[in-house]
């Protein structure tokens, strides 16, 4: 984490407007990694932005922009600059001696929320292996010293240099660290099947859009829940009965943009079940001003793990926390995006988008959450009913055979 234990440390937020992007799109992404660094125990205190067509190979942003963030870091007792893109090991060095502070870009930053939230074995596995990934590439630039050549009693010759040993050691540690991925993938794939042919349903969506939440509510359970980034890392499944309809309900990982392939990777078992689910519920927190890129986003992230095809359903949550006035009939303005009304919402393409059926929640209210329980059954009961198609005669002793593993 972050977080030293003796005060938050403050933090500047770089990014780079393209020429593709505009104003409203580039705050967002920023408002994003702001919420980010204060998950993570950081102050942020200042942005700075730039309209270019690509990051500066050097120092991402231009000459320019550099120094007038280093007078900045100087002048305000600065402790970190983090950079809403991945950087390159040559710009991570250029930038610190630029900078004289602590540097950190996105991917960074989230595996440190992950390390900080990991609390299962399996989960800080998945975390270690990803980091390490991430810092095999980047270690002549984070520690100096390496570069020294090793000597004495033992190690005539050419040697080897430390930042050479240190980077022998990661790959051993790397090697490790997959084949207890790998013994956690055979005992996670062996639990799964140990479920049965029961109805699996996950729920998935971006992060901090409120599936914990909804997981409490529809299994009576008491998974952890906030409004911070990845406050579920694990999955967690529980068995839920609807109108007497049995299925089992995971909670994982929530997604968001530019999440780090490794650490996608990583977290394969994590995401196997999204993967061999029946049933996608895409939750969406609806009063997000750009929930429509995070639809986007979750959507990308699905068809990359193989789970686009699946079945689906949008649960539009947060409505309570929507924002926007009702207009009455005689109101004249356009109906653009910012002036929509949730009847609008309701009533447009996004209700009936690519066939999949929606409906808005709030699950911290409870409001239509009976809707989407009758929802769900209606969904379980036909899948169960196309899977035991002569009255589902074995179902009972999958059931029983769950209970007991």
């Amino acid at each position: 984490m972050i977080e030293t234990g003796r005060r938050a440390e403050r933090t500047v937020l770089i990014g780079i407007i393209y020429p593709w992007q505009d104003g409203s799109e580039v705050d967002d992404c920023l408002n994003e990694l702001s919420f980010l660094a204060e998950t993570a125990g950081a102050i942020p205190v200042r942005r700075f932005t730039q309209r270019l067509g690509a990051p500066n190979p050097a120092t991402f942003v231009g000459s320019g922009k550099i120094q007038d963030i280093a007078a900045f870091i100087k002048e305000n007792d600065i402790d970190i600059a983090i950079f809403d893109d991945e950087l390159t090991p040559s710009q991570l060095r250029n930038i610190e001696r630029e900078l004289g502070t602590r540097i950190l870009d996105r991917t960074g930053l989230i595996l440190d929320i992950f390390a900080g939230r990991a609390r299962t074995s399996h989960a800080r596995t998945q975390v270690e292996l990803a980091q390490y990934q991430y810092l095999l590439p980047r270690l002549a630039g984070m520690w100096k010293h390496l570069e020294r050549q090793r000597g004495g009693i033992g190690l005539k010759g050419p040697g080897e240099t430390e930042i050479e040993t240190d980077r022998r050691i990661i790959r051993d540690r790397i090697a490790y660290l997959k084949e207890q991925l790998k013994k956690i993938d055979v005992q996670m794939a062996v639990q799964r099947k140990n479920r049965g042919r029961m109805v699996r349903v996950a729920l998935a969506g971006y992060t901090n859009a409120g599936k914990s939440t909804i997981m409490n509510l529809l299994s009576r359970s008491d998974v952890f829940a906030e409004n911070k980034l990845f406050a579920t890392l694990d999955t967690t499944v529980r068995k839920v009965v609807v109108s007497g309809q049995p299925f089992l309900l995971s909670d994982t990982v929530g997604f968001i943009r530019k999440l780090p392939h490794d650490l996608v990777e990583s977290f394969k078992s994590t995401l196997d079940e999204v993967r061999e689910s029946d049933l996608i519920v895409h939750v969406v927190d609806i009063s997000h001003p750009r929930f429509e890129e995070q639809i986007r986003v979750v959507d990308e992230t699905l068809s990359e793990l193989g789970a686009g095809d699946k079945p689906n359903i949008i649960v539009f949550n947060k409505i309570d926390a929507f924002s926007h006035i009702e207009k009455d009939e005689f109101d004249l303005t356009p109906a653009l995006r910012e002036n929509l009304s949730l009847s609008d919402l309701k009533k447009s393409w996004m209700a009936s988008e690519a066939g999949r059926k929606t409906v808005f929640i709030s699950a911290r209210t409870g409001e239509n959450v009976e809707e989407l329980r009758s929802l769900l059954h209606g969904e379980v009961a036909g899948i169960h009913v196309r899977r035991y198609p002569y009255g589902g005669s074995g179902f009972a002793g999958e059931q029983q055979r769950y209970d007991r593993n």
